[in-house]
């Protein structure tokens, strides 16, 4: 399929038109050992030494191209993302497209390329996917749907299960920038300025993991962003994290757009930002292993661990006047289609 066609109902029905979707677009860009058989099963090499780990994930942003990446790159990081931090090393993926009737060439064209990017960037290799075409009107351009498989070294243990009273929570990054990037290009609001975040975590993953600090948890804080991950975590490992307002790393350009829209950045999706639960002693040399890295060198310390106390409140933000007031989940659903 060249750049110029449209995507046709046949190019779905695995006749010849599937041919020569697969071998034109999919193989030039993936192209490896294991995707190169076309059987029905990717064969793969023996593990290596550890517990393996697997995940999911489907992926309908809206827009499919936005500045800082397209579906194909969100796919590929956000699988490789949720790996990482569990403390695997991302390995294998497998991509399946749910396309519609008279999607632009171009723009598969720019999907195929942005996921094959990612998966150059993580070190990852793509076994194994698949392409579905529905009629006109029954889909909205392009979903996608990726797998992973990794494996988590002998003698590493991470999990909400290890966070405890005391720890410190640092995260990566700025945050919000995808979730506000994606609501701007929403409204006709994006500018050069607001840039999503997206991007593989796992090289940065296995620093963090390699620095000698005692790391206790690791998360990507996506839907529902900083806030949602908080909670989800402080309900598992029964604790109350509260947050520092002045120490919260972000961007003028997402804090603009929050304003705008009448958005709090603390619930706004990253794609590519880590959230990381530390032993208090090790806080220091945490940040420094982040601030060297490129994904990494806005990293800042963002709250603390506490014992739960009574009543429904799981997260606490300490505000810039020298208040608090409770950081609370989500009732409805703020931002569809965020990824």
């Amino acid at each position: 399929m060249k750049r110029s066609d449209t995507l046709l109902l046949a190019h779905g029905s695995g006749g010849r038109l599937t041919h020569e979707l697969v071998r034109q677009v999919f193989l030039p860009a993936f192209d490896n050992p294991y995707l190169r058989t076309l059987s029905d099963s990717a064969v793969l090499a023996e593990l290596p030494q550890g517990r393996p780990a697997m995940t999911t994930d489907a992926f309908v942003v809206d827009p499919v191209v936005f500045p800082g990446g397209d579906l194909g790159y969100l796919s590929v990081c956000g699988t490789v993302n949720d790996l990482a931090v569990a403390g695997a090393r991302p390995l294998w993926l497998t991509w399946a497209l749910v396309l519609e009737e008279g999607l632009e060439g171009e723009l598969l064209h720019t999907l195929v390329e942005g996921a094959a990017r990612a998966c150059r960037e993580a070190g990852v290799t793509l076994v194994a996917g698949d392409t579905k075409v529905v009629p006109r009107g029954k889909g909205d351009r392009a979903f996608a749907i990726s797998s992973g498989l990794g494996v988590v070294p002998v003698g590493r243990d991470l999990g909400d299960h290890r966070v405890q009273v005391g720890d410190d929570l640092v995260i990566s990054g700025p945050f919000g920038d995808h979730g506000a990037t994606i609501m701007a290009c929403r409204h006709g609001m994006s500018g050069s300025a607001l840039v999503s975040d997206c991007a593989p975590l796992g090289h940065l993953a296995e620093c963090v993991l390699s620095s000698g600090a005692e790391i206790h948890a690791m998360h990507d804080p996506t839907r529902g962003g900083v806030a949602t991950t908080c909670h989800e975590v402080a309900m598992r490992a029964d604790l109350r994290f509260v947050l520092d307002e002045a120490a919260l790393p972000l961007r003028s350009e997402t804090l603009t757009t929050c304003e705008l829209l009448g958005l709090d950045p603390l619930y706004l999706a990253c794609e590519g930002r880590m959230l990381i639960w530390v032993a208090p002693r090790d806080t220091e040399r945490l940040l420094q292993t982040l601030r060297r890295h490129p994904l990494g060198r806005d990293a800042a310390w963002i709250g603390r661990a506490e014992p739960r106390q009574d009543g429904p409140v799981a997260v606490l933000l300490k505000t810039t006047i020298g208040g608090e007031r409770p950081v609370d989940l989500l009732s409805g659903s703020e931002l569809p289609r965020i990824c």
